[in-house]
């Protein structure tokens, strides 16, 4: 064996890095309620969004910007805006689980994540109009939204390996709420709100929540068909599983 081989093993065998990392991944854990009164130092939104700076993305485009919210009283306004959107869905009946959003008024962190669509322009597509381009087209929006979303949950990390709950919340992809924060933050009408973190020492202990095993996920080579859901399968997780593994700690999921 030369001695080129045995430095490759030790180079890409890193087990010591490798556990390092999934003790933040599994230390990311989301909470809802943070401590108000703490004040997150400016050094470490700067070390969170450095994290998200250095993610991969399609054609190197970077498609995002992020805001950092520290005025309270925009904090107020942004999480009356959520609660407005909890008491929508409960008005339409749509059975969904929504979370209260009381805590996002007083979430010592608070970074307003965008995109900017334009870019999908710089992927692969025509830009003729035509069936096929199209075609590109919304796999573009797939390349733009997996960018976005690998710079965030970069972001995710470092405030986890900071010590932080933090909490992922989409609901601002509704079109009514990003149109009545974008005014607010001055935001471009030519950006699109993806995201909002939240984060900050938790107010109560976080808890992990049930993931699938791993041999649920992992294929190899072909599909394992047994891992397969049909739609009747999903409808019954919708109907008697999901209300369970949403909040609920792992250890309290039948």
């Amino acid at each position: 064996m030369s001695g080129n081989s045995i430095a490759d093993k030790k180079t890409f065998n890193n087990v010591v890095q490798y556990n390092a990392l999934m003790k933040i991944a599994e230390s990311r854990m989301t909470n809802r309620a943070f401590v108000p009164s703490y004040e997150v130092p400016k050094e470490h939104f700067e070390m969170i969004l450095e994290a998200a700076r250095n993610a991969p993305s399609g054609a190197n485009s970077q498609p995002w910007h992020y805001i950092v919210v520290t005025d309270p009283a925009v904090k107020q306004k942004i999480g009356d805006f959520f609660i407005k959107e909890q008491q929508l869905r409960a008005k339409l009946r749509m059975g969904f689980p929504t979370p209260s959003y009381q805590g996002m008024k007083t979430a010592p962190g608070l970074i307003v994540i965008l995109s900017d669509f334009r870019f999908i322009r710089a992927f692969p597509v025509l830009n003729d109009g035509s069936a096929m381009d199209l075609r590109y087209k919304r796999n573009a929006e797939w390349i733009l939204l997996q960018s976005v979303a690998a710079s965030t949950m970069s972001a995710h990390l470092a405030a986890a390996a900071l010590g932080y709950a933090v909490w992922w919340s989409t609901a601002v992809g509704q079109e009514d709420i990003g149109s009545q924060i974008k005014p607010l933050l001055g935001i471009p009408d030519e950006l699109s709100l993806i995201d909002i973190m939240c984060f900050g020492p938790p107010l109560k202990p976080s808890y992990k929540r049930w993931k699938k095993k791993l041999d649920e996920i992992m294929h190899w080579d072909r599909f394992n068909r047994k891992n397969f859901m049909t739609d009747a399968d999903i409808d019954s997780w919708i109907k008697n599983t999901r209300h369970k593994v949403m909040y609920r700690d792992r250890s309290q999921v039948d």
